[in-house]
């Protein structure tokens, strides 16, 4: 995973912030930039492995604290639903711009 972490985060800041003259992409410029073929699935795997790669360190720190294992689960609970739920609603905003860009 965290080959693939690397080169996604070499991609996106040159794609969404130096490649811009303003160093941020407008409604439009993004609506024409999810048109690229590819695009929307590598902005997924980017939130995917972003999502995941934090949720495991914030797990990892959880277990180096050795508090009792029914408070451990309990977070445990809590960070897969956080990380579920990030995932989700960034899945369900590039499918909302995909979309939008195909009109």
């Amino acid at each position: 995973m965290g080959i693939v972490l690397v080169i996604l985060l070499a991609v996106h800041p040159v794609v969404n912030h130096w490649a811009t003259p303003q160093g941020l992409l407008t409604y439009a410029d993004i609506i024409r930039y999810y048109d690229v073929s590819g695009v929307a699935w590598m902005e997924a795997l980017f939130l995917i492995v972003v999502t995941a790669h934090c949720l495991l360190g914030m797990h990892s720190i959880l277990l180096d604290l050795n508090l009792k294992p029914q408070l451990t689960g309990i977070f445990t609970v809590a960070l897969f639903l956080a990380g579920g739920l990030a995932i989700s609603y960034g899945i369900w905003l590039i499918r909302t711009i995909v979309l939008r860009s195909a009109l």
